[in-house]
Order: C-alpha cells, then sequence, then structure tokens
C-alpha cells in the first residue's frame, strides 16, 4: 500500500471511528436516559432499536446515492446530520422525543459504512485491501473503545449530564467534516482486475454467496448490536468500583478496556486475511465466537471483563474478513450498493437485538441465545468453503 493510499484510508478511517463514537454514546448513557425519564431496561432497549433500525435500512439508499453522488459529499452529510442530531438530543425535553432524535441520529450515521467502505474498496487492490480494511476495522474499534472511554472521562466526577456529553459530540465531528472537505482526495477508479480470483461480474455463483453471506452477517450484526448495547450495564455489577469514581465513569472504563481488545481481533484478522482462504477463516471466527458468549451467560463478578474481552477479541475479527468477502463477491461499479444492501440487513434487523436483550433480561437466555445463533452462522460460513472450492 502506497503512501496516498494509506493517508486515504487513514483519513476515512477517522469517520469511520467517529461513527462507533455516535453509535456508542447512547450505551454509554442509557442507564442515565432510564433513571431521568423513569425507562426500564425494556424501554431503554427499545431506544437503542429506534438508533440502530435506520442505521441498517438506511444504508441501502445510502449506498445508491454513494454511487449516484460520490462518496465525499455522502461522508459530509453524515456527519454534518450526526452533529445537528447531537444537539438536539441535548435538548429532547421528553423521551418520546429523544426516540425521534434517536431515530434521525440513526439515519444519518447510516451513510457511514456503504460510502466509506466503497470509497476504500475501490481504492485498493485484492492484494492490499484485507491490510487496508484491517486498518479501517482497527481506527473504528479504537472509536468503539473511545466512545466509553470519553464517556467515562466526561463522567468522572458526577456533575455532566448526559445531555451535555452528546453536545461534546459535535465538536470531533466538525473537525473530522472539515479535513475530509479540504484533504480528501480520491484517484481515478482502478482498472485493474484482482489477480487472485476472477472479477466478479454478477455471475449466479458469486451473488449466491454474496447472499448467504448476508445472511451470515445478519446473525453477526444481531448479536453486536445486543453485546454492545448493553454492555456498560453488563459490567455494572462486577464489584470492584474504587471509592471517588462514580459509577457512571467507572462501568464504561471498563467498557472502554473490553472494546480495546476488539482493536487487537481487527488487527490481527487484517493481518491474516488474504484472498483464497477468506471463506474458511470466516468460519473459523464465528464458531469461535461460541466459547466467550456462553462464558458471558454464566459468568460473575470480575469474570464478567474477561468473557467480554474474549468475545470482543474473537467477535471483531470477522469485519475486515466480512467486508474483504463482499469486495471478492460483488462487481467494482455495484460495490456501493452491496455493501449499503448488505447493512441494511445486517444492522437493520441486527437492530432488533437490544430489544431483544432487553425484554429477556436474563444474562443466561440472552448470551446462551447468542451463542446459539453464533454456531448456526458458523454452519452456514462452512457451505461458502464449499462452493468456494467446487468454484476453484
Amino acid at each position: 500500500m502506497n503512501r496516498a493510499t494509506f493517508r486515504l484510508v487513514l483519513l476515512v478511517s477517522c469517520a469511520h471511528a467517529l461513527v462507533h463514537v455516535f453509535e456508542l454514546s447512547l450505551p454509554s448513557v442509557e442507564l442515565m436516559i432510564g433513571d431521568e425519564f423513569g425507562a426500564g431496561r425494556d424501554r431503554t432497549g427499545m431506544l437503542g432499536t429506534a438508533w440502530r433500525l435506520p442505521f441498517g435500512l438506511g444504508a441501502l439508499l445510502a449506498g445508491l446515492l454513494a454511487d449516484r453522488f460520490g462518496s465525499k459529499r455522502l461522508l459530509l452529510v453524515y456527519l454534518g446530520g450526526c452533529s445537528g442530531m447531537a444537539l438536539l438530543a441535548y435538548w429532547a425535553p421528553t423521551l418520546a422525543i429523544l426516540f425521534a432524535v434517536m431515530f434521525g441520529m440513526g439515519c444519518f450515521a447510516s451513510i457511514y459504512h456503504p460510502a466509506g467502505l466503497a470509497l476504500i474498496s475501490t481504492e485498493t487492490t485484492a492484494a492490499n485491501r484485507p491490510k487496508a480494511l484491517g486498518w479501517h476495522g482497527i481506527v473504528g474499534s479504537l472509536g468503539i473503545a473511545a466512545a466509553p472511554f470519553l464517556a467515562a472521562i466526561v463522567f468522572h466526577t458526577g456533575t455532566v449530564t448526559w445531555r451535555q456529553y452528546y453536545a461534546l459530540l459535535v465538536i470531533p465531528a466538525v473537525i473530522i467534516a472539515g479535513l475530509l472537505f479540504f484533504y480528501l482526495k480520491q484517484t481515478p477508479v482502478r482498472q485493474k482486475v484482482d489477480a487472485a480470483r476472477k472479477p466478479a461480474t454478477g455471475g449466479e455463483a458469486r451473488w449466491r454467496a454474496y447472499l448467504l453471506l448476508v445472511v451470515i452477517g445478519v446473525s453477526m450484526g444481531f448479536t453486536y448490536a445486543a453485546f454492545m448495547h448493553f454492555l456498560p450495564r453488563y459490567l455494572d455489577g462486577v464489584g470492584i468500583r474504587p471509592s471517588g469514581v462514580s459509577p457512571e465513569s467507572f462501568r464504561n472504563y471498563l467498557a472502554a478496556l473490553v472494546l480495546l481488545f476488539a482493536a487487537v481481533g481487527q488487527g490481527v484478522a487484517g493481518k491474516i486475511a488474504r484472498a483464497g482462504r477468506l471463506e474458511p477463516l470466516m468460519a473459523l471466527i464465528l464458531f469461535a465466537n461460541v466459547p466467550p458468549l456462553i462464558w458471558m451467560s454464566l459468568a460473575d463478578g470480575r469474570a464478567r471483563i474477561w468473557a467480554a474481552c474474549s468475545l470482543a477479541l474473537v467477535h471483531f475479527m470477522n469485519q475486515p474478513v466480512y467486508n474483504s468477502l463482499i469486495a471478492e463477491y460483488v462487481p467494482r461499479a455495484r460495490r456501493s450498493l452491496g455493501y449499503g444492501f448488505s447493512n441494511t440487513l445486517c444492522f437493520g434487523i441486527g437492530g432488533f437485538g437490544p430489544t431483544y436483550a432487553g425484554f429477556v433480561k436474563d444474562d443466561f437466555r440472552t448470551y446462551g441465545g447468542l451463542a446459539i445463533l453464533a454456531a448456526i452462522a458458523g454452519l452456514l460460513a462452512l457451505l461458502l468453503v464449499r462452493w468456494r472450492d467446487k468454484q476453484a
């Protein structure tokens, strides 16, 4: 990967990090929102779905718009829209209005993944794409970890409200929007054909594999949403909070620690992923999700921290592999649409994960059910391996 491509990947990845800061701002404060409005876990779970549902469903339209108007313009719309919604969250006087604000923020945030991933995939080749997507995932995962870490710092004294926290998120959004506007330079679309495989021309076998991959992605999106939305709440009862640190701050510090393991998983997957072995690696990663989920369903006290860390490590390894497979299966000219459709289903249907976890409430059934889902996804991934071997 040359310097120009790396700079582009790094700049787009900063926008990726921020979309996850916006995404995880709600899990960081959902207990505080529940306390202010007198809402239980079931209601705050539905609030998470109100954010995540448009985050997925809007991605298909965002993919079409990115193909039509270009990724750079769409990325600027995403940053401006999320900033506006954050200011509205600061003002929201009722829970009903906050539901509408979270829905709007999810709509604008839905723009990032199809626009950003398509931009990176068209600026890279099969040889360096897994590495580029690995960097993209690492920076995104650092954004995921930064969200609860930022919340932990902001809430450390116990005097800052969740409303003020949302207002603070406008600052990095404006900075990144300025950097994208002035410094993002796209090169002409590459015409080289990936050497590792035949070009994705939309044949039956590739589209069939793509659709099965999306089904797998839906299961992982559901697990991701359920895990992330209630992670600070899951860690709230570990029983090791030092005196002088507020509960709001400490549970977010622990969540940030857990999500640093996600960045490690992204980096490892980006390093070991290679064209020609993506499908078996995907299956291995999916099956590796099962033991940590079972552990989370049974863990108590300090063991909750390590159970959650182990899941973050292996779960996030699927993302660079999954995104590389989409680039393998979908024609270049329709890649924004391919990522958009994938995100529509993965984050849209997956967006019901918080509602599921909110209504089930019992950790044994919540995470045990997700372990079963991960095992089914692993079995489906074995079909991708079989189809790849037949094609070869």
